[in-house]
């Protein structure tokens, strides 16, 4: 416990560990130094942000991929789900929607598809910027050539969150199919960063095949890379995949993990995630009370919503529709937290 915080400690004042520092950590805690962990986390997170949460609006675009990712629920393989995709005016709706209730971010959200082209992105988050100057477009649609990524850039969009999901190559090959590759994954990201997006990686907790050399490589990676904004949550099986059969990912160790981060990146905005929520009645008030300032509720249109199953049994009613914002502001209010109308930009 002792040499526990003692790492802790030493995190705070380097934000950075060797590591065999980190796999210490995640080996070792306990209850105790998970409390001493998000006990210096919030200071942390309250000195640079406050008590503010900032939320954003997702938007689940489509749920039509090319991809064959073995724990995804929409992978192009899964002939048992009801594929959609939302038009521009859907999306513009949803913009609208979210606008009046009090967004002024839209995060875009979808599987692979090549309808939805860099120009055709390019369009959609044109057309938002010019109706909603003041408000951020984060994407996460997956990976695409720099060029295109520089359009987008070019477009309007602030932001994009790719997701690394492992820092180690032969874990990421146990995830993927072959024709994915862990190197472009990563060039993606760094592409990305270059080109002036506010960056966001992140991975599943309790992932098939992770280990605590995994996960304290993916700890070094998002040390290193220094990214705007990191999600992670815990890996949650879905029925119609290679992996339904493995067991799901722990909350207590997503809330360390989230502790851990905040304390390496004082500045990162860190969201408690929808599968934080639906493994866990509480999981997102947990994550915010272990460090996140983030939380996204779902403004997809309600038809769309059970048909973007990453996983299964995912969240997108009560505090995890954007309808119901007033539930959501209650709950956080509760433990002490106010949502704000804002950006919620990085800080530099």
């Amino acid at each position: 416990m002792n040499d526990v915080r003692s790492l802790l400690d030493a995190l705070v004042e380097r934000h950075s560990l060797t590591l065999e520092e980190y796999k210490f950590l995640i080996e070792n805690r306990d209850e105790q130094s998970a409390e001493y962990a998000a006990n210096k986390a919030v200071k942390i997170r309250k000195a640079v942000f406050g008590n503010s949460v900032y939320i954003r609006g997702l938007i689940e675009i489509g749920n039509i991929c090319k991809n064959d990712c073995y724990y995804c629920g929409i992978r192009r393989s899964n002939t048992a789900c009801d594929r959609y995709r939302l038009s521009d005016d859907d999306i513009l709706k949803c913009c609208d929607e979210g606008y009046a209730i009090g967004f002024r971010t839209f995060v875009m959200q979808g599987g692979e598809d090549a309808y939805f082209s860099a120009d055709k992105i390019c369009d959609i988050v044109s057309r938002i910027k010019s109706k909603y100057p003041d408000c951020a477009v984060t994407l996460s649609l997956g990976e695409y050539l720099r060029e295109d990524y520089v359009s987008m850039f070019n477009a309007g969009a602030d932001r994009y969150l790719l997701r690394h999901e492992t820092a180690n190559n032969d874990h990421y090959g146990k995830l993927h199919p072959e024709k994915m590759l862990f190197d472009n994954r990563i060039r993606c990201l760094y592409d990305l960063k270059d080109i002036g997006f506010q960056t966001g990686c992140g991975f599943m907790v309790g992932s098939p095949y992770q280990t605590t050399d995994t996960l304290s490589e993916d700890l070094k990676f998002i040390e290193e890379f220094k990214p705007a904004m990191c999600g992670i949550g815990p890996f949650i099986p879905h029925k119609d995949t290679p992996f339904r059969d493995y067991p799901a990912g722990s909350a207590e160790l997503t809330c360390f993990l989230l502790s851990i981060i905040r304390i390496m990146h004082p500045r990162i905005l860190l969201p408690a995630t929808t599968a934080l929520g639906t493994i866990d009645p509480v999981g997102r008030e947990k994550g915010i009370k272990s460090g996140a300032n983030v939380v996204m509720p779902n403004l997809s249109p309600i038809s769309a919503r059970n048909k973007y199953q990453l996983y299964d049994n995912k969240l997108s009613t009560g505090a995890e529709s954007a309808q119901n914002l007033m539930d959501l502001k209650e709950r956080l209010k509760n433990i002490g937290y106010e949502i704000v109308v804002s950006r919620g930009d990085a800080l530099k």
